[in-house]
C-alpha cells in the first residue's frame, strides 16, 4: 500500500511539472488585421542558432498561417542571417515581394523556486468489539522545486509602411521536448491573434 501511495505522489508531481504555455501579454496596432488572401504574403523567421530548431518552429507557424506564409529557411540560410547589415534578408524580402514578417525569438529565461505542499493520506475503519478503530497514515513531506520559465516573443511587422502590427509574449514552464513545446506556442499565438481580430 505504501508503495502505491508513493507512486501516486510521484506521478502527480511529474504531471504538475509538465510543460504548459500561456500568453503573458500582447499588443495590437488599433484596427490592424492580416487576412489570408492573395494581397498578403508573410515571411516567417525564427531567430534561433540551431538550424533544426529553426525549421521546426517555422514549419509549425506556416502550418497555421496557410498558403499566405513562407518559411524563411527555404529562402535564406542561418549563416546568411548573421549579416548584421540585414542586406541578405532584405534582398530575400524584396525579391519575394513579401508584405509582412512574422518574427519569433527567445526573449528571456527565468528560474523560479516554488514550494510543493506535503500530503497526508489516511485509512480509517472499525474492527469488531475489541478494536475501536484502526488507522494507517502515510505522509509525504513538502519540498522545493526549481522551475525554468521560457519567454518567447512573437511579432508581426508590415513592410509598407514599416511598422509593428502585433506582438505577443508567451511563457512556457519547464519545456521538455522541443517539438511539443513549439506546437503549444504556435497554437497559443495563433489563437490569440484570432481572438484579437488580428488574423482573419
Amino acid at each position: 500500500m505504501k508503495q502505491f501511495i508513493a507512486f501516486l505522489i510521484i506521478a502527480g508531481a511529474l504531471v504538475s511539472c509538465g510543460p504548459s504555455t500561456s500568453i503573458v501579454k500582447s499588443w495590437r496596432e488599433p484596427n490592424a488585421t492580416v487576412t489570408k488572401g492573395p494581397s498578403n504574403k508573410i515571411i516567417v523567421l525564427a531567430l534561433v542558432k540551431d538550424e533544426t530548431s529553426r525549421r521546426v518552429i517555422e514549419d509549425q507557424l506556416v502550418k497555421r498561417l496557410g498558403e499566405v506564409a513562407t518559411a524563411s529557411y527555404t529562402l535564406i540560410s542561418t549563416e546568411s542571417l548573421k549579416d548584421t547589415t540585414g542586406a541578405s534578408l532584405n534582398k530575400v524580402i524584396d525579391g519575394g515581394k513579401f508584405t509582412h514578417m512574422l518574427l519569433m525569438r527567445l526573449a528571456d529565461i527565468e528560474k523560479e523556486t516554488n514550494y510543493v505542499q506535503g500530503t497526508t493520506t489516511g485509512y480509517y475503519g472499525g474492527y469488531g468489539r475489541y478494536y475501536g478503530y484502526g488507522a494507517g497514515m502515510y505522509t509525504s513531506p513538502g519540498y522545493y522545486v526549481e522551475d525554468k520559465n521560457y519567454f518567447i516573443e512573437t511579432a508581426v511587422y508590415s513592410f509598407n509602411p514599416d511598422k509593428l502590427l502585433w506582438t505577443g509574449t508567451t511563457k512556457t514552464v519547464n519545456p521538455s521536448k522541443m517539438e511539443k513545446t513549439v506546437t503549444e506556442i504556435a497554437d497559443v499565438v495563433s489563437d490569440k491573434m484570432k481572438k484579437d481580430g488580428f488574423l482573419k
